[in-house]
This record gives C-alpha cells, sequence and structure tokens, in this order.
C-alpha cells in the first residue's frame, strides 16, 4: 500500500521503461517490509537539472543514474564520491543534507562475481571492448584486483586517444594500453579476461555479437568472459564463450551487486537480500 507517507527511491534515465533496477529492488523493499517504493522517471537530457531540483522538492531519498546522465549529471551534484570523481561517472544519488551526492557502486557489482574465482590477478591479461563509460568502471575495478595488463579496444582512433589521455591525472595508477577494433583477433589469443562493455547484442537485437565467430575461435578454454549485458542471459558472446571452453559472468550479477550497495546506502541498513533480487531478476528474464 502506498501512502503519503512512503517513501521514493527511482532510477532516472532516457528512455528508462527498459530497466530491471525497479524489479530488484522493489523485491528487496518488499522482502524487508519497508515502507518505500522504488519507480522508473524517464528524464530528457535537457530536463535533467529541472528534474533534480524536482526530484529533492518531492523528497526522494536517492536514485540510480543510468544511460545518458551518468556523466552529464555530474557538474548539477553538491557533492561526489572519489570513487565517482576517479571513475568520472555518477551512478547513484543520495540525499544528504537536502543535497545531492554522488557516488558510483558500478566498481563494486563489476568486481564482485570476479572475486569468486581464485586468480593471481596481477598477472592476468584483460580484454575490455569498449571505450566509452561503461568501460571507465571496468578499468577502475579491474585495477582495484591488481590487473596490470588491460587492453582496450575501441572503433574511433580519436576518441581511443582521448580515452586514454584521460586516465593520466587519476589518482588511481591506471596502466592501459589502447587498440583499434582490427586488433581483436590478436588481443583476444592472449586474453585470460575478455569484457564487453558495449551495447551491442542488448535485447532486443540478442543476435548480435560484438565478436564474430572466426574471431572467437581465438579465445583459449578457461577465460572469464564477462558481457555486462544482462538481457538476454546469456548473450551471443557468451554462447560463443561457452563453446570455446569459456568461463561466462552475465551482466546480471554485476546489476544485483550494484544495487545492493546503493540500497544499504538509501536504507542505512547493512542486511540486504540479495538472493531475493537475484531470483526475481531471473524470474523476470525467463
Amino acid at each position: 500500500m502506498i501512502t503519503g507517507e512512503t517513501q521514493l527511491l527511482g532510477v532516472i534515465g532516457y528512455p528508462v521503461k527498459h530497466s530491471m533496477s525497479p524489479v530488484i529492488h522493489n523485491a528487496a523493499i518488499a522482502n524487508l517490509g519497508l515502507d518505500y517504493i522504488y519507480l522508473p522517471f524517464p528524464i530528457a537530457p535537457d530536463s535533467l537539472e529541472l528534474a533534480l531540483d524536482g526530484l529533492l522538492a518531492i523528497g526522494v531519498t536517492g536514485f540510480s543514474v543510468t544511460i545518458p546522465h551518468k556523466e552529464a549529471i555530474l557538474p548539477l551534484l553538491s557533492e561526489i564520491s572519489t570513487i565517482a570523481q576517479t571513475v568520472g561517472a555518477v551512478n547513484t544519488v543520495v540525499r544528504k543534507d537536502n543535497k545531492w551526492l554522488g557516488t558510483n557502486t558500478d566498481v563494486h557489482g563489476f568486481i564482485s562475481p570476479l572475486m569468486k574465482y581464485d586468480r593471481e590477478w596481477s598477472k592476468e591479461i584483460a580484454v575490455v571492448l569498449g571505450n566509452g563509460g561503461a568501460a571507465r568502471s571496468v578499468i577502475v575495478g579491474l585495477t582495484e584486483l591488481g590487473v596490470t595488463q588491460i587492453h582496450v579496444l575501441g572503433q574511433h582512433p580519436d576518441k581511443l586517444r582521448i580515452f586514454k589521455r584521460s586516465w593520466e591525472n587519476s589518482p588511481l595508477q591506471v596502466n592501459i594500453q589502447v587498440y583499434e577494433w582490427q586488433f581483436l583477433p590478436r588481443l583476444i589469443s592472449q586474453a585470460s579476461l575478455l569484457v564487453n562493455t558495449t551495447p551491442v547484442g542488448m535485447y532486443p537485437k540478442v543476435n548480435e555479437s560484438p565478436v564474430n565467430i572466426k574471431e572467437m575461435t581465438n579465445l583459449r578454454a578457461g577465460v572469464i568472459t564477462y558481457d555486462l549485458i544482462y538481457n538476454p542471459n546469456p548473450t551471443q558472446l557468451l554462447s560463443q564463450a561457452i563453446e570455446m571452453g569459456g568461463i561466462p559472468i552475465s551482466g546480471s550479477e554485476m546489476l544485483v551487486q550494484q544495487g545492493v550497495v546503493a540500497l544499504k546506502m538509501w536504507l542505512q541498513r547493512e542486511m540486504i537480500p540479495v538472493d531475493v533480487m537475484r531470483q526475481e531478476l531471473c524470474r523476470q528474464l525467463g
């Protein structure tokens, strides 16, 4: 029952109707028996500043941030956490002293499913497909894990050079090499961790993959292939990796784990029913 005392949470994006965040967050809230509701808010880019004032005015406790606002929101916030500054993007906002504090839980969400593998990360070779905002969270996560060989592939040379330069003044010791897409077959043969940060293969274009079948034959058995896309599950890329004897990780676990951290901040409690969130997401995705 939603009442005048129900606390508001949500996700802002444009579009936002495809987001599974309301599914997993409301499942956790219901399990905890709390008087909160998590809503999708479609906010057009030119309405972002106005929307932030409106969300503050109606007493929203906090909200998630998705495409295309993760970077655009930075100058509109009163405070930005160190991790968000390092990534250069915000995905979680918390109300603090009637002001907005921005942070980034994607790094934790990305790392979480990798932690169960007993790897000597300093000796791993990571190949990251894409050089957009999602890739930034991945690179920070890989650096925190201790990965020292990070190869980033992109389609546009100028954007790749800008991407590499953007890390020069980072508080983290980020060590990346950038390559144009034609180097993909050679780099895949060296990879012990392959990460897709591009939207290629996302629903409804479920038959697409950022890596073609011939290129995937260069993937060695036992390589972890991590696709940040969670719908479909598995993606075409993960299906190909499984055929090559690879270890697949879906973006669904990253979505759940970053949501757990956000809920801890908004609800001010440590115990979050992660299994409930995971099961509801699986149910919704079929």
